[in-house]
């Protein structure tokens, strides 16, 4: 059966429970959890009813002593699972299915989940910074930020999980940090960081290199661009992308060289006009990649890939905005179930319909939920 590999990668799991109470094989919890959330359940009792729902099939592979746990049971065995244990158990899944192309882009980014602070208990809203394959469209891992911190530890934290090697790893402002560019050119990979107010100095200077270099041309050779223009829906974008690798340049925004491999820097203005309205941005970053104005703005536009194409979609075709899921580290453990779920739902491309779709047809139909477990 399938579902009884994928369970493989969760087997080194540690039972929370004390021995006289489990009525229930930890696996077959986790096992319900995973099918109940890939067609469609967002709560405890959701997936208590799925279970009940879907008894005679899942008997088929797994073992089911007392039946069916309930919806209690799910919370509190959630809660008490190491969550360490439980993202391991989704990464050493998520190495069988992603085959990482040579310049595949990995953008990271957080996501916070809104309601699941507790303000009774004083818990704060948990926020999870994650790795997106934008190729692959794939969750590679993801690492909660601890309480009164914020994103800057945690993006090490979850790259020294990844495999790196070749791969251009996107980082929006906050991740603009020289600790973080060193350690992803020492995993073998490049980097284009976004660089923002939390580098003013640096910023400041930026600008100001690409609007002399506008103004009275920028030294032959060492420059690149590229404008693209894009119609739909009533609007019209223009992206303009500037790239400059003058090695007099980087040397003066780089003299104690304690940004690694820096090897180009990139403007990229947008411009999105609407009948009678209009709007202008402009972007600077920082990055380990040759002056290659095509490559940098696809890896720019790609990193926008991790907002559309899982946050947005986690929150209108999972609702984890609004998971009121809290207890322990319940919420934490269901968001990486959620994550599970998109990979096997994005993998999926028989099925020409959106993700929310796709649930609902794996919930009413056995043939295509095994087939999403089987990929």
């Amino acid at each position: 059966m399938p579902a009884v590999r994928l369970l493989d990668h969760f087997s080194r799991l540690e039972d929370p429970r004390v021995e006289r109470t489990r009525r229930h094989q930890l696996l077959d919890i986790v096992a319900i959890a995973i099918c109940a959330v890939l067609c469609g359940a967002d709560t405890w009792v959701d997936i208590a009813a799925f279970g009940h729902a879907k008894r005679d099939w899942l008997a088929s592979f797994l073992a089911l002593p007392n039946g069916i746990p309930s919806h209690d049971t799910f919370g509190r065995v959630f809660a008490a699972l190491d969550p360490a244990q439980v993202e391991a158990g989704f990464r050493s899944w998520v190495a069988t299915v992603a085959e990482l192309t040579s310049g595949e882009v990995i953008a990271v980014d957080g996501k916070q989940l809104r309601r699941s602070h507790d303000g009774v208990t004083g818990k704060d809203a948990l926020t999870l910074v994650s790795a997106w394959a934008t190729t692959n469209c794939l969750v590679l891992g993801q690492v909660a930020v601890a309480p009164d911190s914020n994103e800057i530890p945690a993006i090490p934290a979850l790259l020294r999980t990844l495999a790196l090697e070749g791969c251009v790893v996107t980082v929006d402002a906050i991740g603009c940090q020289t600790a973080i560019a060193t350690q992803i050119t020492a995993q073998g990979a490049d980097y284009v960081l976004a660089l923002k107010d939390n580098q003013p100095m640096l910023q400041a200077a930026v600008a100001i290199c690409f609007a002399e270099g506008q103004a009275s041309g920028f030294v032959v050779g060492h420059h690149d661009s590229q404008r693209t223009v894009e119609k739909g829906h009533g609007r019209l974008e223009v992206r303009q992308v500037w790239t400059v690798d003058d090695p007099a340049l980087l040397a003066y925004l780089n003299p104690q060289g304690v940004w690694p491999a820096l090897r180009s820097v990139a403007m990229v203005v947008g411009e999105r006009r609407s009948g009678a309205q209009s709007s202008c941005e402009r972007r600077y970053y920082l990055s380990s990649l040759p002056s290659d104005a095509a490559r940098v703005g696809d890896a720019v536009r790609g990193h926008w890939g991790i907002e559309n194409r899982l946050h947005w979609v986690l929150d209108i075709a999972f609702r984890e905005d609004e998971s009121r899921v809290r207890q322990g580290h319940a919420d934490q453990n269901l968001a990486v179930l959620r994550r599970l779920a998109l990979n096997l739902l994005r993998q999926e491309t028989t099925a020409k319909v959106g993700i929310k779709a796709k649930r609902l047809k794996a919930g009413w139909d056995h043939a295509y939920l095994g087939k999403l477990l089987g990929q």
